[in-house]
C-alpha cells in the first residue's frame, strides 16, 4: 500500500507498516460482512427466536406472513370483522353478531404467563383497563401448543379434536359456532395467521435473566437445534390453557360452601366483566346499568336455575337458539373463580338495599 509524498509529487508513494494494513483490512471486513450483533433486544419475537433454535413446533409457523399489509387486514377482521380483501373490495362480515374481541382481549392479561389465576387476572385487567372476559387473550395465541382444551368437548364434541391440535382449525370452529358466523376464507385465515404471528411473546414479557440472554444469543449466532435452551424458554409461559367447567353451587342460598363474598371486589367483577358485554352499544341487548332497579332484578333472580341468575348464567351460559342465535359464554373455573362470583352476589346484595 501506497501514499503520495506531498513533498514531492513527482516521487509518488512509500510503503505504510504492514500493521496499518492489517487494522484497515480489518475494518474493511467488518464493514462489508456486517458482523451481526449476538445480544437479545427486548422487542423481539419469541416464536421468532424458537425457530431460530429449531423449536419444531415455532417453525410450523415460518412459513406465515409478516407483511404489514397482510397483518394489517388480519387486524381488522380480529377487531371489525370484515376487511379490505386482495381483490380489493370489502369482506362480508365474518359474523353479524360479535366480533373477535367481543370475548378476547389482543394484550396480555395475565401478571405472571406461567399461571392461569383468574383473582391474579382481575387484578391486572383494572389495573390495566382491560376487559375480564370469558375467552384467553391473543396475545402469545401461537406460542401456545393447544386450544379449546380440556372440558370444551363437552361443550363442541368431536370438533374439539382437530381443533385441540391445529390453530387453523380454532380459528374456524370459533367464527362458526362461538362467533356463530360463517367459515373463513383461506386469504382471511392467512391473515388471521399474520395478525397472530405479530402477537407472539416478545423477549422482555419473559424475564430472562442476563445469563440466560447471553446462553440464547450465543445458540442463535451459532445456529442449529437446542432442546435444552427451547424447553427453558417455554418454562416461562403456558403452552396451553387449562378449561374447568365448573357448576352452580348446590344450594343456592348458601352460596359456594366456605366463601364469603366481598363487595368491593364484586364491583370490580361487575364493571370490568359483566358490563363489558350488557352496557349500552355492547354486543349484548340486555343492558346491566348501575340503576338499584337493575340489582334488585339481579337480586330476585340469585336463588333461581335459570338463565336470570348469576350463578347459572356464569356456569353453563346459554346456548344459540332458532331465530336468535347470539348467545352468552360460560365462564370456565380458570377465568372466573367460585370467589369472584361470590363476590359479585355480594356487591349486588349491597346495591339492591
Amino acid at each position: 500500500m501506497y501514499l503520495g509524498n506531498m513533498n514531492n509529487p513527482q516521487r509518488s508513494f512509500r510503503f505504510v507498516s504492514p500493521l496499518v494494513c492489517g487494522v484497515v483490512l480489518v475494518a474493511w471486513v467488518l464493514v462489508a460482512f456486517q458482523v451481526p450483533n449476538p445480544s437479545l433486544r427486548d422487542e423481539e419475537s419469541v416464536l421468532d427466536l424458537l425457530m431460530d433454535l429449531g423449536d419444531s413446533v415455532a417453525l410450523k409457523y415460518a412459513s406465515v406472513s409478516t407483511e404489514p399489509e397482510i397483518i394489517r387486514r388480519g387486524t381488522e377482521i380480529i377487531e371489525e370483522g370484515r376487511t379490505i380483501g386482495p381483490d380489493g373490495h370489502l369482506s362480508d362480515y365474518v359474523s353479524k353478531f360479535y366480533n373477535c374481541t367481543s370475548c378476547h382481549n389482543p394484550v396480555q392479561e395475565d401478571p405472571d404467563l406461567r399461571v392461569s389465576d383468574p383473582e391474579a387476572r382481575l387484578a391486572y385487567a383494572e389495573e390495566k383497563g382491560l376487559p375480564f372476559l370469558q375467552a384467553t387473550t391473543f396475545y402469545g395465541i401461537l406460542n401456545r401448543e393447544s386450544w379449546y382444551n380440556e372440558d370444551y368437548y363437552k361443550k363442541y364434541g368431536e370438533w374439539v379434536y382437530p381443533a385441540n391440535g391445529d390453530v387453523r382449525e380454532a380459528i374456524q370452529l370459533c367464527a362458526r359456532e362461538c362467533a356463530q358466523g360463517r367459515p373463513v376464507l383461506d386469504w382471511e385465515l392467512e391473515a388471521i395467521m399474520a395478525y397472530y404471528r405479530s402477537r407472539a411473546f416478545r423477549v422482555a414479557d419473559l424475564g430472562f435473566s442476563a445469563q440466560e440472554k447471553e446462553e440464547l444469543a450465543q445458540a442463535r449466532t451459532e445456529g442449529g437445534h437446542f432442546p435444552g435452551l427451547v424447553s427453558m424458554i417455554k418454562s416461562k409461559y403456558l403452552t396451553y390453557s387449562p378449561a374447568t367447567f365448573g357448576e352452580p353451587p348446590t344450594d343456592l342460598k348458601k352460596g359456594y360452601e366456605g366463601l364469603r363474598g366481598n363487595a368491593e371486589r364484586g364491583e370490580k367483577v361487575f364493571t370490568l366483566g359483566c358490563q363489558s358485554c350488557h352496557r349500552p352499544e355492547g354486543v349484548s341487548e340486555v343492558v346491566l346499568d348501575k340503576s338499584r332497579f337493575t340489582f334488585q332484578k339481579l337480586k330476585k333472580n340469585l336463588l333461581t336455575y335459570t338463565n336470570y341468575s348469576i350463578y347459572q348464567i356464569a356456569r353453563h351460559g346459554t346456548h344459540p337458539e332458532p331465530g336468535h342465535r347470539p348467545y352468552m359464554p360460560h365462564y370456565t373455573l380458570e377465568r372466573m373463580s367460585h370467589q369472584q362470583l361470590e363476590d359479585l352476589r355480594a356487591y349486588i346484595e349491597r346495591e339492591a338495599r
